[in-house]
């Protein structure tokens, strides 16, 4: 399918409709509109950018480009993996960034209103202010929610309170043409029809432009610990993590990580905070948990069970954190792993597959197998306790074609490996456009075809973000 390019005429009227301050057309355009956190996956620069500030804008900007055939690419912060934002026709980027604001509380239903480029970060910060949280917790905290909800992120709490998808109460959204459609209300719980509210989360900006959420929250626990667990090694950390979840603790977060991402992160930050050597043994691997309640001796008392589990399975000992900089530091270098990755890694692929939490270690073993045989480094660290791994393929010595070829061999064995153990393409950053051949060898011709129907019927011309998920279009 063939698009029309941008003119200048064009680009006059979306200027009309968001200000000239709010629409960038031609040379002025700025090359991080051209891709998204993981430039390997290639790039292409939008021929105009606006950034709209209302729903109305944005229904306007898409009846003008539905009319005109000009694809639209819908753009957050821009933090995405899996080249979900990458504008690979050209023609408009859609950015949410200027739709920041927090709309409202309703404190007697536990909800809030919020539009899509309020920053995950802003959003948990702001419900704690008024004694309540936010659950969904990804790594990368300057994202934006309408992001979290387009590739549904999970983060790090999912173990105990679910992905972004839990927390999506109602949304607001542009339809291709130009439609406003309101979708679904604050309530907790329907049963009327099919659900458009959950087509729309973790579709990744293909069938609508989402331009206000109601998001559920929680009230705010009153007191967390975490507990790093050192292991022997990866194996022996995994093991662990069945009985952890079996033993009722209830925790918020299982996370585990490996020594090489440890070593590195705090060679970044210059932090050694998490210790290599303990009581004399060198650990290969981490388990970090952590437990909320009402208040410390609550937690504490579940804790010795956490303990006896710990030491059952081989943990070297429980290093407790109570101290709230303690804490801090822990979820600090936790939180920089990528970063570390990404500030000494020239090349870089990812992948973010799912699989049984009791095959965490059989995969993690074979993907440093693979990558191994192939001469590639693996960096891997994750979510233990939903089986939601976060692995690399990283070089400083090959050129760009040689690491291209061998990570794409190190990617396929991996994904044969892992439809192999029931798992799933990715867990929450997405599919976009790099994933998308995975996701059909995955799913099989018939999901990914009613895949392809359900995005024909949203936009039949085939404008917004094209290319993605399910969308077989090459540039």
């Amino acid at each position: 399918m063939s698009y029309n390019t941008v003119t200048e005429d064009f680009a006059k009227q979306l200027a009309s409709i968001v200000g000239e301050a709010h629409c960038v057309y031609g040379s002025e355009v700025s090359e991080d509109y051209s891709h998204d956190e993981m430039p390997i996956y290639g790039s292409r620069m939008p021929e105009v950018v606006v950034h709209p500030g209302c729903t109305e804008e944005v229904s306007a900007i898409m009846r003008l480009c539905n009319d005109n055939n000009i694809p639209v690419t819908v753009r957050g912060a821009g933090t995405g993996l899996a080249g979900g934002s990458t504008p690979l026709f050209g023609g408009v980027v859609l950015c949410t960034m200027r739709m920041n604001k927090i709309l409202g509380y309703d404190m007697k239903n536990f909800n809030v209103r919020i539009q899509p480029g309020v920053r995950l970060c802003e959003l948990a910060a702001d419900a704690l202010e008024h004694n309540l949280m936010y659950p969904p917790d990804p790594g990368e905290k300057t994202g934006s929610v309408g992001g979290n909800v387009n590739t549904n992120a999970g983060g790090m709490r999912a173990v105990k309170y679910g992905t972004t998808r839990d927390y999506v109460l109602a949304m607001t959204v542009v339809l291709p043409n130009g439609e406003i459609l309101e979708i679904d209300k604050a309530v907790t719980k329907t049963s009327s029809g099919y659900s458009l509210l959950h087509l729309i989360v973790g579709s990744e900006g293909t069938l609508a432009v989402i331009t206000e959420l109601t998001m559920k929250l929680v009230p705010n626990p009153k007191e967390d610990i975490s507990f790093l667990l050192p292991f022997e090694n990866i194996e022996a950390a995994i093991t662990s993590v069945p009985p952890i979840k079996h033993a009722g603790l209830d925790p918020r977060s299982i996370e585990f990580m490996e020594r090489d991402i440890v070593d590195s992160s705090a060679e970044f930050t210059g932090s050694k905070f998490i210790p290599t050597v303990i009581n004399g043994k060198e650990a290969g691997a981490y388990i970090l948990v952590t437990l909320e309640g009402n208040d410390e001796d609550e937690i504490m008392s579940r804790a010795e069970t956490l303990m006896e589990v710990a030491d059952e399975h081989g943990a070297f000992d429980v290093l407790v954190m109570k101290d709230s900089d303690d804490k801090a530091a822990i979820w600090a270098a936790r939180s920089a792993f990528l970063t570390c990755i990404e500030a000494d890694t020239k090349y870089l692929d990812e992948m973010d597959v799912v699989v049984p939490v009791d095959n965490i270690a059989e995969f993690l073993e074979y993907v440093h197998q693979v990558g191994t045989e192939k001469g590639m480094r693996i960096r891997s660290f994750g979510h233990a306790g939903d089986g939601n791994l976060h692995i690399y393929c990283s070089s400083n010595n090959k050129t760009e074609e040689e690491f291209k070829v061998i990570s794409a061999e190190v990617m396929q064995a991996s994904y044969d490996k892992c439809a192999e153990l029931n798992g799933a393409v990715s867990g929450e950053h997405g599919i976009g456009h790099a994933k998308k051949e995975y996701l059909k060898q995955s799913v099989g011709e018939t999901a990914f075809g009613l895949m392809a129907a359900i995005k024909q019927v949203f936009d039949p011309k085939g404008i917004l973000n094209p290319g993605k998920v399910c969308d077989e279009r090459e540039a």
